[in-house]
């Protein structure tokens, strides 16, 4: 079991910052914005070569009403767990009485503090942390996390004090099926998260944009290891109006490409909206293996059911492949189905396949259905190969492969998925056809004739009698 240490402090006072120069990543939104942050980001620290996790967390505020009430909580929460707190103050704001009343808090942990001043780039740093001594803590820690400097000194500092481990335990580094669940805000995914994981992991509040960051939760299931990504909800572009919003979507963009499987929520009774198609067409695009939870279902009529079903019929209809599951984030119905198909996704979008077993296919598909005539030949299709996986790629090599019509394609994808057992992946299929060998030396032909023509046409020039 990896040391643990907590980023505390009040809103913007650089724990993000910190977070991501710690980790080396910028899992953490950053920006000049209080209350960013809500949820706890989990990171590998990956300086001085220390062994530990960091988890970043939401700023502490004088209120703790809504929100932010919930936000505080999962500080609680990571301060419970932590084996060394690094409490960050702003150098150049000085002590706030916030800082006051967190110091306060903190003493009655019993844990080790560490008083970590931020944003000291560009000061005498020796001066302006000289008031800070007065909170009654070991000397405060000088650092510019934006800039890296003396977080070196300050870790050589904590890895004194965190407790040693014989084994390192590489959890964090992305191994496992890595698992994004995405939709529009406000219609479940932090309650999916905290269902599956069976803990208020993730901030879950009746209001959209609750989530901000892209959070990544690794954890062990049936001897099986994931990681669960839980994202900020995608609004139509015309709605998105904040820089925070902007970045939150970036982040959940990256979070579809980082990923294996993609669970995407929606809000069944709410139906399925052109916003849902528009980001499950970016899932297709992706490439990613999906299945979709239709959340709220238990509290819908039948009337309601049967027209969000045929909603999907109609909306979704490029989506055939992906498997549909009718749950209850809140009450837990449906949801362990939905959990046990993520294996069988993740096989066939990670599938290795033979180059025998693929042709054979594919001859078969050909004698079922033979490609088009395209000028009064048949476009041949000889062997096909594997390309890639995450989605399971197919390679194709014939002749007038560029002739092949889209019909055709999806016919031999619709072939290779069900001969293949693939569920809930698209499968995408290249042709290639061979360089015609004589392209180059027909065009050099072609210019040695003209160059014929025109010496000829000069001779004769040449041996015509000048008329005087």
């Amino acid at each position: 079991m990896l040391p643990v240490i907590a980023l505390v402090g009040r809103p913007n006072v650089g724990k993000s910052t910190l977070f991501n120069y710690l980790t080396r990543t910028r899992d953490a939104l950053v920006a000049d914005y209080p209350g960013l942050t809500r949820d706890r980001q989990y990171g590998l620290v990956k300086r001085a070569d220390i062994k530990s996790l960091v988890v970043d967390t939401g700023g502490i505020t004088a209120t703790a009403d809504g929100i932010d009430g919930v936000a505080v909580e999962q500080v609680e929460r990571a301060l419970e767990e932590a084996d060394v707190v690094l409490f960050l103050v702003d150098t150049r704001h000085g002590i706030h009485p916030i800082d006051e009343e967190i110091g306060q808090n903190l003493r009655k942990l019993g844990k080790q503090i560490v008083l970590v001043a931020n944003k000291t780039d560009g000061l005498d740093a020796n001066t302006h942390i000289a008031e800070f001594h007065k909170m009654g803590f070991d000397k405060p820690w000088p650092i510019a996390a934006t800039h890296g400097r003396g977080v070196v000194e300050l870790l050589r500092h904590v890895s004194n004090i965190l407790p040693k481990i014989e084994s390192f335990d590489d959890t964090l580094a992305g191994e496992g099926i890595r698992v994004a669940v995405i939709g529009r805000p406000n219609v479940g995914k932090s309650t999916l998260i905290n269902r599956l994981l069976g803990e208020e992991r993730v901030v879950v509040f009746d209001q959209p944009g609750t989530t901000r960051d892209s959070v990544f939760i690794p954890f062990e299931r049936d001897g099986k290891q994931y990681t669960l990504i839980d994202t900020a909800g995608v609004r139509r572009r015309s709605k998105v109006s904040e820089a925070v919003e902007k970045f939150s979507i970036v982040q959940t963009l990256r979070a579809i490409d980082d990923t294996h499987v993609v669970i995407y929520m929606i809000d069944a009774s709410e139906g399925v909206t052109d916003q849902d198609a528009s980001l499950l067409g970016m899932v297709l695009e992706s490439g990613r293996a999906l299945v979709i939870g239709l959340n709220k279902w238990d509290g819908l009529s039948e009337d309601q059911r049967e027209k969000v079903k045929r909603q999907i019929d109609v909306k979704l209809s490029f989506l055939e492949y992906a498997e549909r599951y009718f749950i209850s984030a809140l009450h837990g119905s449906g949801v362990g189905k939905l959990f046990e198909s993520i294996g069988a996704l993740y096989r066939s979008a990670m599938i290795d396949m033979s180059t025998p077993r693929l042709t054979e296919i594919l001859e078969n598909a050909i004698k079922a259905h033979q490609p088009p005539l395209v000028g009064g030949r048949r476009i041949k299709l000889k062997f096909a190969h594997q390309g890639g996986q995450n989605p399971p790629v197919i390679i194709i090599h014939g002749n007038q492969t560029v002739s092949v019509p889209g019909s055709y394609k999806r016919y031999l994808m619709n072939a290779f998925r069900e001969k293949l057992g693939l569920v809930g992946t698209p499968v995408r299929i290249e042709f290639k056809s061979p360089d015609n060998p004589y392209a180059k030396k027909t065009r050099k032909s072609a210019t040695n004739i003209e160059k014929g023509k025109v010496s000829k046409l000069k001779e004769k020039r040449k041996s015509k009698p000048k008329h005087r």
